[in-house]
């Protein structure tokens, strides 16, 4: 039965003649929600913000039989719209950046010196290392795995190497860079919805990220040891790697970019007017040393970067970048957040948090329900970008009246969402992966060290408060938050 709503602190109801939604009723778009992307998206390959769509259509709906006007809806759309625009307008500015870092010759610089640490008797701790440095430049795991990651494991083949743990530790290297790279859609996507800093959450995601990879190079290690020096075929990435040079002039300058991002983020200087000062000085570059024209870079900035060398493996690896690239997630945020935004207006996402709250209701509970909520929308959905807007919908609330840093939830949901989804069979991740490698999930997941041990020591922290920063101030996407 559904409840007139109680007044406010001001004595005024929040809208003559609404009503307090019941539990029951407020799980009614959650539970459609997760039908929609389990079948819609999980099985007919819709696209993600259609069907999200379809669950703000019906959320609105039974707003309205709640007694609330559109108008009133369409406000709580825009204002959780408003809320994210910083982070958002951040995440075209990276778009913007990576193409100026591929036009430069920046990101190929980094590619191709990377390529040269090749050890054969260190293969899987190469491979690891390699990919994690590649998708840190990059801000792409998927872009590492179908480049990097087929040369890595042609030579796995060549070596005798068992193709599970190679692409185990592919994997873990490309995930793990592209989580901890401000150019990665993964981590941009994560403090938008959690409304945190993006380089505060980098940071913070250091903590867990950090050990878990070094946990992994380190089984890595003494798994390849047993594997010994031998010759292999060493063409494809001899081929990247003279393609790369053959395309590019590379100069240390071409580093410059790079230093003047990492500047304005450790001295906690604004965001965005940090990538455009890169993005500047990587126009130069690319002009300069690279014979770029003006015009060409402008194109760039906007459609990506086009890379012509002739090699298809190379191509894939370069071609990135660009406002347009962004316009897929903006999409998919701009949805959730429609979603989420009735159900904040409407009571309903209040009734689902009182009932959450009552087991939640100590920092290591509100934890370990985030992470569980996490991996359950990433099985549900197989998507994610959906296993870190749907927790942050649900309990950004809840981190707030516990006087915890959002940087916090933004981090649990970028390691057990967005991290956690390329070993879930079913997710377009997995199939990728697969599709890519040639290895079935189920033959690499147990290798991917770093992605399920970063959530194991999350837990340990939820569980014992270390690294669980308390709240600075009210609009947490501000730097030193």
């Amino acid at each position: 039965m559904e409840e007139k709503r109680p007044e406010n602190k001001s004595g005024q109801s929040p809208s003559s003649g609404t009503k307090k939604p019941s539990f029951g009723l407020a799980l009614i778009p959650i539970i459609a929600m997760a039908i929609l992307l389990g079948v819609g998206y999980g099985i007919y390959h819709l696209k993600a913000q259609v069907l999200l769509i379809a669950a703000a259509f019906l959320t609105a709906c039974l707003g309205a039989l709640l007694k609330f006007s559109w108008k009133e809806m369409e406000s709580g759309i825009v204002e959780s719209i408003r809320k994210a625009l910083p982070a958002i307008l951040i995440m075209l500015t990276v778009g913007v950046l990576v193409a100026t870092w591929m036009a430069s010759g920046t990101i190929p610089m980094i590619i191709y010196y990377g390529l040269k640490i090749i050890s054969p008797r260190y293969f899987l701790v190469t491979a690891c290392f390699v990919c994690s440095i590649t998708a840190l430049a990059c801000g792409t795991s998927w872009g590492t795995i179908g480049s990097l990651g087929v040369a890595f494991i042609g030579i796995a083949s060549g070596l005798g190497i068992p193709l599970g743990p190679a692409a185990g530790a592919i994997v873990a290297g490309a995930y793990f860079g592209d989580k901890l790279s401000p150019l990665s859609d993964i981590p941009n996507l994560a403090s938008v919805t959690a409304g945190s800093n993006l380089f505060d959450h980098i940071k913070h995601t250091l903590w867990s990220g950090i050990p878990a990879w070094l946990i992994g190079l380190v089984i890595y290690f003494f798994m390849g040891l047993k594997y010994g020096d031998r010759e292999f075929n060493r063409e494809n990435v001899q081929l990247i790697s003279s393609t790369l040079e053959k395309n590019f002039h590379f100069n240390l300058l071409l580093l410059l970019p790079i230093i003047i991002v990492f500047y304005y983020a450790f001295t906690k200087k604004p965001t965005i007017p940090g990538m455009m000062v890169s993005s500047l000085a990587a126009t130069i570059l690319a002009v300069i040393y690279q014979k770029t024209s003006l015009v060409s870079v402008a194109q760039a900035m906007n459609s990506g970067y086009a890379a012509q060398t002739g090699v298809t493996m190379v191509d894939g690896l370069l071609s990135r970048g660009g406002l347009m690239s962004m316009m897929e997630t903006q999409l998919v945020a701009f949805a959730a957040f429609s979603f989420g935004g009735i159900m904040q207006k409407t009571g309903m996402l209040a009734a689902i948090l009182e009932k959450i709250m009552k087991f939640a209701r100590e920092v290591w509970s509100l934890v370990l329900t985030t992470i569980g909520t996490a991996i359950l929308s990433a099985l549900i959905t197989g998507s994610s970008y959906l296993a870190m807007i749907i927790p942050a919908e649900l309990l950004g609330e809840a981190y707030k009246k516990k006087g915890l840093a959002a940087k916090n939830l933004s981090r649990i949901i970028d390691e057990a969402g967005g991290i956690i989804v390329p070993l879930i069979p079913w997710s377009m991740a997995g199939v990728y992966v697969t599709g890519t490698l040639g290895v079935p999930v189920f033959s690499y997941l147990p290798w991917a060290f770093s992605n399920y041990l970063a959530v194991i020591i999350l837990a340990i922290f939820g569980l014992t408060g270390v690294t669980m920063a308390k709240r600075k101030r009210e609009d947490e996407t501000e730097p030193g938050s």
